[in-house]
């Protein structure tokens, strides 16, 4: 009966995590402090992920640290927060308000109810989402910044924000001009982000979980951790933000069902391991690259001598 229980509340937690999270920051939001209930959802879903991330871990030996807690706070909080929560606010949700009682433009149902017009704008914005996610792994030019995220050896809801400041702005150029040309309202908009950003972080999170059906609508974490595989034929897949939609229609979608996703995740690539060397190897990748390869054959020799 206890292992029946518990393989129930597998399949149940992505679903009341993300629907709780969902539910509180539209309650928020209907109250007139969307801002405030979104910034209180989020903290409490990380504190709930970080408990329930010691006691239902997906992978034991991710409990270890990597030694990159500060870079990863600090990718988070200097350049993912700074770039979104800055720029978006001051444009996506400054725009809210102020077109948030008007039509909205283009093609945009407007008239649908609110649940409907956030489906689909999700549906639109993963179209940018998809494409920028894609290109930054299959164009070297921007794969050298998209790296600093995949470096990570180990996934943990504290590292969901290990974004070069670069990989974080091409996102927003090929998502802003797919919703803008669609029209949908910044109301919506908001929405939208914050549903991005309670997916981002389960997405990442280090918990036991079973997504089934779910697996063949949203990102899930079962899929997000084949992305992270040093297997290119596995990890060059599943380049879905929040829905697996574009991934089923261009076949990019993976999911081994009969083995588990890789523990030991990464890039064959080096990467410097402070912050600063992060933001800065993608600027002279080439070099770096072949400086360390150099350090490496020399290390190699020296121990053989």
């Amino acid at each position: 009966m206890r292992r029946f229980l518990d393989t129930v509340l597998d399949y149940l937690l992505w679903p009341l995590l993300f629907g709780g999270a969902v539910t509180l920051m539209a309650y928020g939001t209907a109250l007139g402090h969307g801002t405030l209930a979104f910034n209180l959802t989020y903290l409490l879903l990380a504190l709930l992920l970080c408990v329930l991330e010691r006691i239902r871990p997906h992978e034991e030996d991710w409990h270890h640290s990597d030694g990159q807690e500060i870079p990863d706070l600090a990718h988070t909080l200097l350049t993912k927060l700074s770039v979104q929560v800055l720029i978006i606010s001051a444009t996506a949700i400054g725009l809210a308000k102020s077109i948030g009682d008007q039509p909205s433009g283009g093609i945009w149902p407007n008239h649908w109810p609110m649940f409907f017009q956030v489906v689909l704008a999700l549906v639109v914005a993963e179209f940018g989402l998809y494409w920028a996610h894609r290109v930054a792994h299959e164009w070297m030019p921007l794969w050298r910044f998209h790296a600093v995220h995949h470096s990570a050896k180990k996934l943990w809801f504290f590292n969901t924000g290990r974004f070069h400041f670069i990989d974080t702005f091409k996102s927003i150029v090929f998502t802003v001009p797919c919703t803008a040309l669609a029209g949908a309202p910044g109301p919506v908009m908001v929405r939208v982000g914050g549903i991005t950003a309670f997916i981002g972080i389960l997405t990442h999170c280090n918990i036991r979980m079973r997504f089934g059906w779910l697996n063949y609508i949203f990102n899930t974490p079962g899929l997000h951790r084949w992305h992270h595989s040093m297997d290119l034929r596995e990890g060059n897949k599943n380049y879905g933000e929040n829905l697996v939609l574009w991934d089923l229609i261009f076949r990019t979608y993976f999911n081994d069902q009969a083995r588990r996703p890789p523990s030991e995740i990464g890039i064959r690539e080096a990467m410097p391991q402070t912050f600063f060397g992060q933001l800065a190897a993608p600027f002279y990748w080439k070099r770096y690259q072949a400086a360390q390869k150099k350090l490496r054959k020399q290390k190699k020799t020296t121990e053989a001598s």
